[in-house]
Parts: structure tokens; sequence; C-alpha cells
């Protein structure tokens, strides 16, 4: 398929599948005589598979490792393990600091029921504890 058609299935512009063909993401299609490109059919999948992991945050840097791992990942399967194993930390780590910014605003929510003067505002000391080394928050 044509990129014009590539983009409007996948949701996308034509600029943007441009993008991650010179990030490496998407494979560089073949070329026709006409010089317009040729996408083949799992160009879609990966496209709608980089969007929606960029919006669940992740980076591109880390989109091509999954995009690696799905391929099969690195000929050895240990290396193929290693990855796998540090991205589940990672993600981990992210669940993490999403589980304490989501109790801090239920926190929050029950604060704004208190007169202004005596509410606190959880947000700011779960960042900051985030930032810290071992940091977590425990005390609001």
């Amino acid at each position: 398929m044509r990129s014009s058609e590539l983009a409007e299935r996948a949701g996308v512009n034509v600029q943007t599948l441009r993008y991650y063909e010179r990030r490496g993401l998407l494979p560089e299609p073949e070329r026709l005589d006409s010089g317009y490109r040729a996408y083949g059919p799992d160009a879609v999948q990966i496209v709608r598979f980089v969007r929606r992991a960029q919006k669940l945050g992740f980076s591109l840097e880390e989109i091509d490792t999954l995009l690696e791992l799905s391929a099969g990942g690195p000929a050895s399967c240990e290396a193929a393990r290693e990855l796998a194993g540090a991205k589940v930390a990672e993600l981990d780590q992210k669940l993490a600091s999403i589980t304490t910014m989501r109790d801090s605003l239920l926190r929050l929510i029950d604060t704004c029921a208190l007169p202004r003067d005596r509410r606190e505002c959880p947000l700011l000391h779960a960042i900051e504890t985030e930032d810290q080394p071992g940091g977590t928050n425990d005390d609001c």
C-alpha cells in the first residue's frame, strides 16, 4: 500500500511515517517503479503499535526495544530474556509511581471536602518523594 493509504489506515499523517522510518521503527518500504513507497501488510499494525505505546508513555527508544522483542529479540535467548526482564522492571517502577500519584489524587479528593485552610495537597509531596532514592509517600 502507498504512504497515504497506510497513514489513513493507521491514523497518522505521512510525515509521521517518514519519521518512524528515519528512526528505524518502521522498515523502509520497497519502491515501485513510479517511485512511490510500497508498504507491506504488517506496516499498519507496526504504526498502530508505536502510536499506542507512545500514548502509554513509552519513549521511541523503548518502543524500538519492544519491537525488537516482538520480532523474536536478539539471536541469543539469554539476551532476549535480559532485555525483557529489564523492561518488566522498568514497567514495575512506572506502575509504582503511577499508583503513588493515583493515591495522592484520591487523598486530594478527600481533602477537598475540608475548609480551605485545613486542606493539604499531597501531590507535590508525592512527586517530590518519588524523585528521592527509595522515596515513597506513606505519611499522608
